[in-house]
């Protein structure tokens, strides 16, 4: 689209997790008019840390962001999966990293940390809490957004960026519910020296044993801590099950005792505990001035660490689709074009997960996706 149709663009994108942040710089970026509609009264991200992946770390290379992104995060050269008690099974430094004019290693940060440095890239103002959407009717060209007040706002284009269980898309693309992977994550943020001398470097770790219980070491450093989540099989599809200092250390039974410590020392009230959930894929993203991102249009199990970077590579999508098409209805047709194929081959590879006695690479997706 032409400079000056771009910003004459009014966008509204529902939902203020990285995915709609990051949306929402990127387009910004455009020239475009762009407003974030929260439904809670603060933006925050509690859980643990995420990998930032090379494609990811190029893209806020392009957006002009890396910088505030690398100073609170760290870099990582490899991904390694061990046996419970430490045997490594696969090391493998992390895909894409050379392929750029500088070298992009896989970052990690937290979570809170992320969505406090992208809502602070934000102009005052473009940010609207305490708007929980109820409603959305696509008029063709352009859409109206409800909210519970009864405020309405209507844009050119509106974005989907409102998660798993996104009212976006079941209002107007598909109604299918949730599907329990029968697991649960249960997750805290520890100090480093909490480690048993376990942190040792600024890379992931995964222990796994044959009962198909997975531990994720995530270091912290720049922030003197560890991300680290132990999820188990469960039948319990509760979005927010109980757990017990007692029923974690049954799941570490036969982990390195190092790792058995750890979970010991745990505060439970720092623990968060929620089942595991994906979608399978959605046939259609868009209609002519409606799309989904992030997790509302592909949400995958998180066992390949892509949830985030898959939203995020979504808003660069999305703002390259909108540069280079003629219309909002071209640019969000081509953005599904683009952007889908990738993101249904991770949904499939991340149901797969790892068997500890068959792990023939760390990066399935190598295969699979550009």
């Amino acid at each position: 689209m032409q400079t000056s149709d771009l910003k004459d663009l009014d966008i509204a994108i529902v939902g203020g997790g990285y995915g709609g942040a990051v949306a929402a710089v990127a387009l910004g970026r455009l020239g475009a008019k762009v407003s974030v509609y929260e439904q809670a009264s603060a933006i925050r991200q509690v859980g643990a840390g995420i990998g930032l992946r090379p494609p990811t770390i190029e893209l806020f290379r392009e957006l002009e962001i890396f910088d505030a992104i690398a100073a609170v995060s760290s870099p990582s050269d490899y991904f390694e999966i061990l046996t419970a008690t430490g045997e490594v099974i696969q090391r493998e430094d992390w895909p894409k990293a050379g392929d750029y004019a500088q070298v992009n290693k896989t970052r990690f940060i937290h979570r809170g940390d992320f969505i406090d440095t992208l809502l602070k890239l934000l102009p005052e103002g473009m940010v609207h809490i305490c708007h929980k959407m109820t409603g959305i009717e696509d008029r063709g060209d352009r859409a109206t957004l409800t909210f519970a007040d009864g405020k309405q706002v209507t844009a050119d284009l509106v974005i989907g960026a409102d998660g798993i269980r996104s009212v976006v898309r079941k209002q107007l693309f598909s109604d299918d519910e949730p599907v329990f992977a029968g697991a649960h994550a249960y997750r805290a943020v520890i100090s480093d020296a909490a480690t048993y001398g376990l942190c040792v470097d600024d890379n992931l770790r995964l222990y796994m044993n044959e009962r198909g219980t997975m531990v994720y070491f995530l270091p912290l450093r720049h922030r003197g801590q560890v991300s680290f989540d132990i999820t188990a099989l469960s039948a319990d599809d509760s979005w927010a099950p109980q757990v017990t200092k007692d029923d974690l250390l049954a799941l570490m039974d036969g982990f390195d005792e190092r790792l058995v410590n750890i979970t010991r020392d745990l505060d439970m009230d720092t623990v968060t505990s929620r089942a595991v959930f994906d979608i399978d894929p959605v046939e259609r993203w868009h209609s002519d001035s409606v799309t989904l991102l992030g997790d509302a249009a592909h949400a995958m199990l998180h066992h390949q660490g892509q949830g985030a970077n898959q939203a995020i590579q979504d808003a660069g999508g999305l703002a390259g689709a909108l540069r280079e098409a003629g219309s909002v209805k071209d640019a969000l047709a081509l953005y599904q074009a683009r952007r889908k194929p990738d993101t249904d081959a991770l949904q499939r590879i991340s149901r797969e997960s790892w068997q500890a006695d068959s792990v023939d690479t760390a990066f399935p997706e190598k295969s699979s996706i550009k």
